[in-house]
């Protein structure tokens, strides 16, 4: 029976289904994937694949519902309204596919921000007051989505995301797993979007007061923001300082590198050594190059910093930087979102609990 849960009006779309149908969803078991950042959050609703399915799955792998809404990370937005975004895009993806939560099978929300065992548990705890006692709920940080959306679900490698924030997270067949960054911009994430548009700020701040170089920064990022002076900067980055608003400006600073500026050209240098830096301190880590640091091993790339911006090839600048030490990094691009690794992961937890 389907549980009722404080947040009523959300799941309202439950009573008039279940007077529809009289009792039950109108598809059969389901699995969420949830993908949760500092920009956006993305829930999909797969159909429960056969747990006996082997490791080809289709492709494309059937997608029910897929709803996005804003942040959920309970750091940059305060956890009430994190948990209203998570709530509402799980609320809305099941209503879409047609669906309710007696029908789901198991969930594997991989949210930003879940840096502890305790963080964890807060989570599982709101979860399961939500759903029914059959279904199996998996909380991961991020990177674990974005991992498994470049090996398809299975929790082995390491990924690198540089998008609003960034981190490095790698995992071991064994279970072991290590991350490197991923403390938000106060403590420097600073091969991360927000921490490459913080240091165009302050450099165009210090080129307005003589402490530092003279940059096509000023003209460029003025522009994009409609201000006719440096001094109107400080007014503007303190009346909303949110990290995607700061990020968003990323744009402009790769611009300005590929037009020769130095000034620029050196902040996306100091981004491509941080990203790489967070890498080869998982690697080394976890051991996953093996003894000799040659041996090869996935790394998922992921992230607006990373994944756009090929002019000036950031991605491919982190990636020759890494290999200088590890030479047997494979890079991956994604074929699927996150939000689809979720999924996958959460039907793999599924198998693996059938099968103990």
């Amino acid at each position: 029976m389907t549980k009722k849960y404080r947040n009523g009006e959300i799941w309202e779309f439950e009573r008039e289904m279940s007077g529809r149908t009289g009792g039950g969803g109108g598809v059969g078991g389901v699995i969420l994937g949830i993908d949760g950042g500092t920009t956006s959050t993305i829930c999909v609703c797969v159909p429960l694949l056969p747990l006996q399915q082997s490791l080809h799955l289709p492709d494309p792998l059937p997608l029910l519902a897929r709803v996005e809404a804003g942040c959920s990370n309970h750091n940059s937005v305060g956890e009430t309204a994190a948990r209203e975004t998570l709530e509402q895009v799980m609320a809305e993806a099941l209503s879409k596919s047609g669906s309710d939560r007696s029908a789901v099978q198991a969930i594997c929300l991989s949210v930003s921000g879940v840096n502890h065992p305790t963080d964890q548990q807060r989570i599982l705890n709101w979860l399961r007051d939500m759903f029914p006692s059959h279904v199996k709920l998996y909380v991961r940080n991020d990177a674990a989505a974005a991992l498994a959306s470049g090996t398809m679900g299975r929790l082995s490698g390491c990924v690198l995301i540089a998008g609003t924030g960034s981190i490095a997270f790698g995992f071991t067949d064994d279970g072991r797993e290590a991350r490197a960054a991923g403390a938000g911009p106060i403590l420097g994430d600073w091969g991360s979007g927000y921490g490459i548009s913080a240091q165009a700020l302050t450099a165009i701040i210090r080129a307005h007061d003589g402490r530092g170089p003279q940059t096509k920064l000023t003209n460029s990022i003025l522009q994009t923001l409609g201000l006719s002076s440096a001094d109107e900067l400080i007014g503007w980055t303190y009346a909303d300082s949110s990290w995607a608003r700061i990020a968003a400006l990323v744009p402009a600073v790769v611009s300005c590198a590929e037009a020769g500026d130095e000034v620029a050209n050196n902040i996306l240098q100091d981004a491509v050594k941080e990203l790489a830096l967070s890498v080869n301190a998982v690697v080394q880590r976890l051991g996953l190059s093996g003894s000799d640091g040659k041996g090869s091993f996935p790394l998922v790339m992921v992230g607006g910093v990373i994944e756009g911006n090929k002019g000036w090839g950031i991605a491919q600048e982190v990636i020759n930087c890494i290999s200088k030490d590890y030479p047997g990094v494979v890079p991956i691009w994604p074929k699927v979102e996150p939000a689809i690794g979720a999924a996958l992961l959460a039907w793999n937890f599924l198998k693996d609990s059938h099968q103990e």
